[in-house]
């Protein structure tokens, strides 16, 4: 099969036949119709995740079809269109037991513990534990970014932020993760305020359901904190940070409303220092969303096929494995508008 390999943290990627993979027991092989294009492949790719071994084919998000089936898996058939979860639990701790595969001590990745996505074919690891039916009707924009950014995005407003209608958000951070929390936000009533600095961005924020949009250029964290609030009238009571910077957490703390609920999405290349004090004076908590089980996904396909969440209508361009390649290393230096998706 065709593959994109990397071969060396932070050297471009190359293209590379690869021997087909066997379904392992409990497993399944699919052939991939669609992955997309992440912030995290990226910190795979640069070096930033100490369980990312070389060499390595990333992709983490995907829809495709079950190709082969290892001994025991029960819950799918060869030909079955399936996505997955990007954190895949074990099936068997504790935690897999109660729900919350997100945290499983012994999850697999791919594209992170094992090769990816990015290829003709991926293995997917506890199969039953981990595929997620998503039959034929919906076309593979609008599914493909559920296995990370919009599923990390959906759990992180509903489960970990308790989001309701007609509460203000503030999204900091409009790249793919952040667009699908303001999406989803306005899908479930909320007022979805959009922060980032390039103004592409925030323009096709407002475009799919931003209230307020907020040009941080030039501001640090308390600047941007009071722009925020002039431009919503009012603190947030929920932020979410979606890009991983110290300053852009700062500002969402600064930003939020007392007994306000943030949602650290965005993942860091080294550890930051945060404005804990108003954290205690102002009594906010501070949450982590890292994905979402497979037995969560029925909420958020509901939104998608009853056509309030439009995932697809964030994908701006599709990539082969070669364009690919180029487009990770291009991550590091920009990151784009909308979603990009790959097609092996």
């Amino acid at each position: 099969m065709r593959a994109v390999v990397i071969e060396k943290f932070g050297l471009r990627p190359e293209v590379r036949d690869l021997p087909a993979p066997s379904a392992p027991p409990g497993g399944v092989v699919l052939d991939v119709e669609a992955t997309g294009l992440c912030r995290s492949d990226h910190h795979a790719f640069a070096g930033h995740d100490d369980s990312v071994t070389l060499p390595r084919v990333p992709g983490h998000e995907m829809v495709g079809r079950v190709a082969a089936l290892g001994e025991g898996v029960t819950s799918v058939r060869v030909g079955d269109r399936v996505t997955t979860p990007f954190v895949e639990g074990c099936g068997r701790c504790r935690w897999c037991r109660q729900g919350a595969a997100q945290i499983c001590p012994d999850q697999t990745q791919p594209g992170f513990t094992h090769d990816g996505s990015w290829a003709e074919q991926v293995v997917i690891r506890a199969a039953d534990h981990n595929l997620v039916p998503v039959g034929e009707e919906l076309p593979a924009e609008a599914v493909v970014t559920l296995g990370c950014r919009f599923a990390t995005a959906y759990r992180a407003l509903t489960a970990r932020a308790g989001l309701r209608a007609g509460e203000s958000v503030a999204v900091i951070g409009c790249g793919g993760v952040g667009l699908s929390a303001i999406m989803i936000a306005a899908s479930l009533g909320a007022r979805p305020i959009a922060v980032d600095i390039d103004p592409g961005a925030l323009a096709l924020a407002r475009e799919h359901g931003a209230a307020v949009a907020v040009d941080s250029r030039g501001l640090d964290p308390a600047a941007t904190a009071a722009a925020i609030v002039e431009a919503a009238g009012e603190r947030p009571t929920a932020s979410v940070e979606a890009l991983g910077r110290e300053a852009t957490t700062d500002a969402a703390l600064l930003a939020l409303a007392p007994l306000g609920r943030h949602v650290q999405i965005g993942l860091y290349a080294e550890p930051p220092r945060l404005a804990i004090p108003r954290v205690i004076s102002q009594e906010l908590a501070v949450l982590g969303s890292h994905g979402m089980a497979a037995g969560d996904y029925p909420g958020l396909l509901a939104l998608v096929r009853e056509g309030s969440l439009r995932p697809q209508d964030l994908v701006t361009r599709t990539l082969d494995l070669e364009q690919a390649c180029d487009a990770l290393v291009e991550l590091g230096e920009r990151t784009p508008a909308g979603v990009g998706i790959v097609r092996p």
